[in-house]
């Protein structure tokens, strides 16, 4: 019995182990809405491998933040892509940026200030 929950610990240990391994292979940022308006926000990882979406769709008040994690890069920066649209239908407007190179705590700020594409 001893065994068994010598070889359990040791399991639990690694697994601990592998996911503080994995937090330190990322940098947190911080996603601002720079406006008065509120946006509608997605993030995408561009150092992940396909890159992934860190945030779905989210509302962000006026000059508000979200704190989000992401990959580091070979170069031990964060790489995002994000896009916005205003939440207001009767004066749509959208945004987007790509944002290399970001160290630790960096903050990004979104924003919808011009008019939609109508494609």
């Amino acid at each position: 019995m001893k065994l068994r929950k010598l070889r359990v610990f040791k399991a639990g240990a690694l697994v601990f182990a592998g996911a503080a391994a994995l937090a330190d292979d990322g940098v947190q940022i911080k996603i601002i809405n720079d406006n008065t308006s509120d946006i509608i926000v997605t993030v995408y990882d561009m150092n992940s491998v396909p890159p992934r979406v860190v945030v779905t769709g989210q509302r962000i008040n006026g000059f508000s933040s979200v704190p989000i994690t992401v990959t580091l890069g070979g170069d031990g920066k964060a790489h995002v892509s994000w896009t916005a649209i205003s939440v207001d239908a009767n004066s749509r407007l959208c945004g987007n940026a790509d944002r290399p190179a970001l160290d630790s705590d960096t903050e990004v700020h979104t924003y919808a200030k011009t008019p939609c594409s109508s494609n």
